[in-house]
């Protein structure tokens, strides 16, 4: 059942219910009213019927008084009156039918004789008469009959009418929905820029409407993401590949001497080398990102692993020009081999990018539940709208690719991040004032 029929079942249901509680109300009331004006009737027509015979202590004087009730009677119609004398016997009886009245203490009570209803009101008087009045009370009960099957009908007929209200209401109010769907309808891999206009939806849709466009949105960056990196990764194993199949070609199209075959195979083991690489970086990046990336974590000194690094580089940071500084102290459990392979990476793109006579800094420090980590260089500023790009899979801010070059294939700062994320913390780039810093965080 579709959710317009239910909340017009569920309107419908509320309304009979509604209706049929007030008309019960209603009819109870109205009941209670009459058995209220006949109370106030019958105990007036008493106070009457009770003077006429105020005195009337033996037969002579009771048959005196027979006419002034039989006038009294006819006056009022729908009235009837027994009275029975001391020692029981009836006395006199308006209607045949009184003969089989039974004789009761209660102030008001009901009794019915053949098809008419009536209310019956008794009392003793000082001369030992007992009068009991009876209100015919037929014409009432059709009446509240008659009001019964009109609640019926009304409830019927609110129900009925509120479930097609209801129905329409809901319809026109989930029409926002429907026009969800067809966008929803409408949204594929060649076609994610479609979005929902927020300002014309409820309120109670504006959040999933929100939410909505921004699953576009991430699908449709992740798409284009996807569609990059496709296409990064045809360009650089093509031209390693393409290096492979040239130089084959070449060596195999004529005979020549061994030397040329030895350094063809060490041309070839060179650009083989460089996709071992990139297809072990590529591995690596896939279990980072599904979680399968395994760290066997200890407690490590990162001044001493610092220390390490700026050793194991200085060579080639003598060679380029560059000032290699190390400072601070902290303690941090980590992977020590992923550590120091992302360091590497950060120290060795550091290195590339610091002009020759520049400083490259390597720094640690600890504060409170964080453990930072820095490599500061100086060199030019890296332009904030890039800043977040440069941790893409083959991402260069440089847009001259450097084809055939099997360390930098744009995967290093990639890695980097898978790293540090499945150490638990974060990196990011600042780069201002002639100094471009990665700042790592961990948890300590």
């Amino acid at each position: 059942m579709s959710l317009a029929n239910r909340l017009a079942l569920l309107f419908a249901a509320c309304a009979a219910a509604v209706a049929l509680i007030a008309g019960s109300l209603f009819s109870q009331a109205s009941a209670l009213h009459f058995v209220e004006l006949d109370r106030q009737l019958l105990q007036g027509k008493l106070a009457v019927f009770a003077d006429i015979l105020r005195g009337a202590d033996d037969p002579d004087a009771l048959a005196s008084r027979r006419a002034a009730i039989q006038l009294e009677l006819q006056r009022h119609p729908e009235l009837a009156l027994r009275i029975d004398e001391r020692d029981g016997q009836v006395w006199l009886a308006s209607l045949a039918s009184l003969a089989e009245l039974p004789a009761s203490s209660q102030a008001l009570q009901r009794w019915s004789s053949g098809a008419s209803d009536y209310r019956v009101l008794q009392q003793r008087l000082d001369n030992g008469l007992r009068l009991s009045l009876l209100l015919d009370i037929t014409h009432h009960q059709h009446f509240l009959q008659q009001m019964q099957r009109l609640i019926w009908l009304c409830v019927g007929l609110s129900a009925l009418a509120t479930a097609l209200l209801g129905a329409w209401v809901a319809r026109r109010g989930l029409r926002p929905l429907r026009n969800m769907t067809a966008v929803a309808q409408q949204v594929s891999a060649s076609s994610l820029t479609t979005r929902l206009p927020i300002q014309s939806l409820p309120a109670e849709l504006g959040e999933l409407a929100q939410a909505f466009n921004a699953m576009l949105a991430r699908l449709e960056d992740a798409f284009a993401r996807l569609s990059a990196f496709s296409a990064d990764i045809a360009h650089e194993l093509r031209t390693p590949l393409s290096n492979l199949l040239t130089q084959t070609q070449v060596i195999l199209s004529q005979p020549r001497p061994l030397e040329d075959y030895q350094e063809a195979l060490h041309s070839n083991l060179e650009e083989l080398q460089h996709l071992a690489q990139m297809v072990g970086d590529m591995l690596l990046l896939a279990k980072a990102e599904h979680g399968l990336l395994q760290t066997r974590r200890e407690s490590l000194e990162l001044g001493a692993e610092l220390a390490a690094l700026a050793e194991y580089f200085a060579p080639m940071a003598e060679d380029a020009g560059v000032t290699l500084r190390v400072a601070g102290q902290a303690a941090l459990s980590a992977d020590r081999g992923l550590l120091r392979r992302a360091l590497s990476n950060l120290i060795d793109n550091a290195l590339r990018f610091t002009p020759n006579g520049g400083e490259l800094r390597l720094s640690t420090a600890s504060s409170g539940a964080t453990v930072r980590i820095e490599v500061a260089n100086q060199g030019p500023e890296i332009p904030a709208a890039l800043r977040e790009r440069l941790f893409d899979r083959f991402y260069r801010a440089d847009p001259a690719r450097r084809e055939g070059n099997a360390e930098h294939a744009g995967l290093g700062l990639a890695i980097t991040r898978s790293i540090v994320r499945a150490h638990g913390g974060e990196i990011r780039c600042e780069s201002a004032e002639g100094w471009t810093r990665f700042v790592l965080e961990f948890p300590a």
